[in-house]
């Protein structure tokens, strides 16, 4: 039987849904009001305490300012004060020229460098087959003492390979020592391009696979897959993944790497300010069934992180050498504004496929090795590392050739062992396949993090190995 609802009851049902809806509205108006007027006072706040500091300042200053380094100054300023380690301001010329090298339009003359601890010059790591550099002759260990005019004892790393950047065919001149001699040489070196390779790799023993990744980029991917293929096919019984002073790269080329090793699973997660959790990565169930060792050290960050931890989680690996960085946030790609200049911040924390996070804390290793004092990775062939060699001893349990007492206990070993990993006792190899571009550059606007390179373990990140 069909009940009627009378005129009256049908109003009042109305009105009463009228009012309530009419009261939430103002409720969360009122929330939103309140959130705006604070909001807006705040930045008042901060903008009159500016235009103080700025009124006294023009009235009393005895030097004249100039204000385009005063507002880039100001932007840093409140960069540096959001509480984001890796957020970045960038100048209008700092972006440019990041684009420029990511672009390909400024290049380096071919080598990786480090800031020498000795002799504060800057240490040739490596020189890039094809590149100007090798064309001259300029070897690895060799010293870069001047560049132009300038004593690279009064420049960081990062501004030597900014000096050492130009366009295609302009010239910079450089001043250097061959290792074990005395007498400085200088050349004019042309800018020309180049292929920088992220990976390179060989044997050990005629058993194992060694593969150092010196930065995740667009390439790396394509990259270690021949690394591994020709590894693989040559018989090898294990591989030992070199991440020492990898600095990350993006985030997307590390998760490629790290699928083409692992079985299904998911790789990584971002977890955002408001607790929320999105997969950034999952693997298929393809993976490289070989036991795996990576080598880390307090420079690994990032990207690189994640591909170690991610490898021990998913593959079993063991970490070999010394704690990493700790650097597990996501940056967004930088920001344009208006007058040319940008910025970039963290946008979240990066978890890995175990809902874990290592920002702050790194990755501990399985086995602790330490290079003997005031020495780094460069000053040791393979055959003389400390830490290849521990790792090489891990493969070895790991395979079932021997067995190393305690190995699943934090060991320490001094460098500068002189016990053999392998017959070939020079640095790494460089054979790769695929072009890493002719820029040099380890940063990227790209997706996820280190966005510059740079940052993250004193760049990101931003961050990485860069090549010039």
């Amino acid at each position: 039987m069909n009940k009627k609802i009378s005129v009256s009851v049908a109003i009042t049902v109305a009105l009463i849904a009228m009012t309530v809806t009419f009261s939430i509205t103002m409720i969360v108006a009122m929330q939103i009001f309140d959130n705006t007027v604070t909001s807006v006072n705040e930045k008042q706040s901060m903008y009159n305490k500016l235009a103080e500091i700025d009124k006294y300042v023009r009235a009393n200053a005895y030097n004249a300012i100039d204000d385009v380094t005063l507002n880039d100054y100001i932007a840093y300023g409140y960069v540096l004060g959001i509480n984001d380690k890796n957020a970045k301001y960038y100048t209008e010329k700092e972006y440019s020229d990041l684009l420029a090298v990511q672009n390909g339009k400024l290049l380096g003359i071919g080598v990786d460098l480090i800031k020498d601890a000795t002799t504060g010059y800057g240490r040739v790591i490596r020189v890039y087959s094809g590149s100007p550099a090798a064309e001259l002759g300029i070897e690895a260990g060799s010293y870069i003492t001047r560049i132009g005019d300038t004593d690279t004892k009064n420049l960081t790393r990062d501004g030597m390979l900014t000096r050492l950047r130009g366009e295609d065919g302009t010239t910079v001149s450089i001043t250097y020592l061959t290792r074990g001699t005395s007498e400085e040489k200088t050349l004019e070196v042309t800018h020309v391009g180049y292929t920088i390779p992220t990976v390179e790799y060989q044997t050990l023993n005629d058993t194992y696979g060694y593969i150092r990744i010196t930065q995740f980029g667009s390439t790396t991917a394509s990259e270690l897959d021949y690394a591994v293929n020709q590894l693989t096919s040559s018989g090898v019984t294990a591989l030992l993944f070199d991440l020492r002073d990898n600095e990350g790269g993006l985030l997307d080329s590390a998760t490629e790497c790290i699928d083409l090793l692992v079985g299904e699973g998911i790789i990584a997660y971002a977890e955002y300010s408001d607790g929320t959790r999105e997969v950034l990565a999952e693997s298929d169930a393809t993976r490289v069934d070989l036991p795996m060792v990576c080598l880390v050290n307090g420079n690994t960050a990032s990207s690189a992180e994640l591909f170690a931890a991610s490898l021990r989680d998913m593959a079993g690996a063991r970490l070999v050498g010394t704690k990493t960085y700790g650097k597990g946030t996501i940056q967004a790609a930088p920001q344009r504004l208006s007058d040319g200049s940008a910025v970039s911040v963290t946008v979240a924390r990066l978890l890995t496929g175990k809902e874990e996070c290592f920002d702050g804390t790194g990755l501990t290793v399985d086995q602790e090795v330490q290079l003997a004092e005031n020495t780094v990775l460069y000053d040791y062939a393979l055959s003389e590392d400390a830490q290849v060699l521990r790792a090489v001893s891990v493969a070895d349990t790991l395979t079932g050739v021997t067995t190393m007492e305690g190995n699943t206990s934090t060991g320490t070993q001094t460098g500068g062992d002189s016990s053999a990993a392998g017959g070939d006792t020079s640095a790494p190899g460089s054979e790769s396949a695929g072009d890493a571009g002719a820029s040099g550059d380890a940063d990227s606007a790209g997706n996820g993090e280190d966005s510059s390179a740079d940052s993250a373990a004193g760049e990101d990140a931003s961050s990485s190995e860069e090549a010039e």
